[in-house]
């Protein structure tokens, strides 16, 4: 297809998209392939507006980072932007709102130019993923693993999430499930508790998105949340939402996947007291509302626990646990309601034994 053909394509989908103002009556849609042409004609014109300005920004920015990089992994403690912390956090996750990107051709490029650290752009690439790992809720997957090709790298964003994958296990899994699966629980992590389902940490796992289903226990990997977290977070799947060619989009789902475990603050509690979450927020209902704002109004074809969620899904219907749930839920709410219970079954075999002394006595 003609590049001419595709933008014409894209324009027709925006346009129908749009408010009333391009409805089905806009003069624009009749023929969009000779506005697109009549626009083509001026590019030149127009991009000359703006060159001397777009060049100084990305001079601008693209030294100023550069800089940062290279001053912060010194430990240049005399920098003003260095010596408040409040600032330097302000600011490296500023690099990461996906409105501030800059092509990472262009940071390539000026660090090659400058000749900083001679013939040396893969430590240029650990540099930076270094200096955000205490800014990430989990560990790096291979933060020593360097891209065959830096041109590859489109931004700094996405340089962390192409650094920040599933295992290979956890994809393989993903390969083979159906596109139709289901995409959440049909119940939260307290009430999947009272099924029989339990929750552990999976501590021997430094993969933030290894989560496991076995014999009747999810296992999931810690995740610390912390003030900036949200910020990360929110970036790395809008990263992905307007990527494309992103696939899976596994942080999209791994948050869809815990905003179906979180409704309340009760379940936080009871993922942190099994040493999943880490909350250095402080409040219970704040981390829910977190989870839950991040888990809507997202898109994703396939889910990567699309598995753990299925076989979950069909404990739950099983009658045994059904009835279990109901127990748990009618009769050990609290203290009192299993204190109440023991004391009617020692009643119970009280008046078993006295019955059962009665018959002895008798044929004695």
């Amino acid at each position: 297809m003609a590049i001419e053909d595709c933008v014409t394509i894209r324009i027709n989908e925006k346009l129908t998209g749009e408010s009333l103002i391009f409805s089905d009556h806009c003069i624009f849609k009749k023929d969009v392939s000779k506005y697109v042409q009549t626009i083509r004609s001026l590019e030149e014109r127009a991009r000359k507006c703006y060159h001397d300005e777009f060049i100084e920004m990305m001079l601008i920015d693209g030294c100023f980072i550069i800089e940062f990089i290279c001053k912060l992994r010194q430990g240049d403690k005399e920098d003003p932007l260095l010596r408040s912390n409040h600032m330097f956090s302000r600011f490296m996750l500023d690099l990461l709102l996906l409105e501030n990107q800059l092509p990472f051709f262009i940071l390539r490029e000026l660090f090659v130019t400058s000749n900083v650290i001679p013939n040396q752009e893969s430590t240029f690439i650990n540099n930076i993923l270094k200096i955000y790992e205490s800014f990430l809720p989990g560990p790096l997957c291979d933060s020593s693993r360097a891209p065959e090709n830096m041109i590859q790298i489109k931004n700094l964003l996405g340089l962390l999430h192409d650094h920040w994958q599933p295992s290979p296990a956890r994809l393989e899994v993903y390969k083979k499930m159906r596109q139709a699966e289901e995409r959440g629980f049909t119940r939260c992590a307290t009430e999947l508790k009272d099924v029989g389902i339990k929750f552990k940490s999976a501590v021997e796992r430094n993969n933030l998105f290894d989560i496991n289903f076995v014999n009747s226990t999810i296992k999931i990997p810690k995740i610390q949340i912390a003030d900036k977290t949200e910020c990360v977070l929110r970036n790395l799947i809008a990263y992905e939402q307007l990527t494309s060619s992103t696939s899976p989009k596994y942080f999209t789902d791994y948050m869809v996947f815990m905003d179906s475990l979180i409704n309340s603050k009760k379940d936080v509690e009871l993922l942190c007291r099994q040493g999943i979450i880490d909350n250095w927020k402080g409040d219970d209902e704040t981390i829910a509302i977190l989870f839950n704002k991040l888990g809507e109004e997202v898109f994703c074809e396939r889910d990567i626990y699309a598995d753990i969620v299925n076989n979950v899904n069909e404990h739950c219907k099983k009658r045994r646990n059904l009835w279990m749930a109901k127990l748990r839920h009618d009769y050990f709410q609290s203290p009192w309601s299993l204190i109440s219970i023991l004391a009617a079954i020692m009643l119970l075999l009280l008046a078993m034994t006295q019955t059962v002394y009665s018959v002895l006595f008798y044929y004695k």
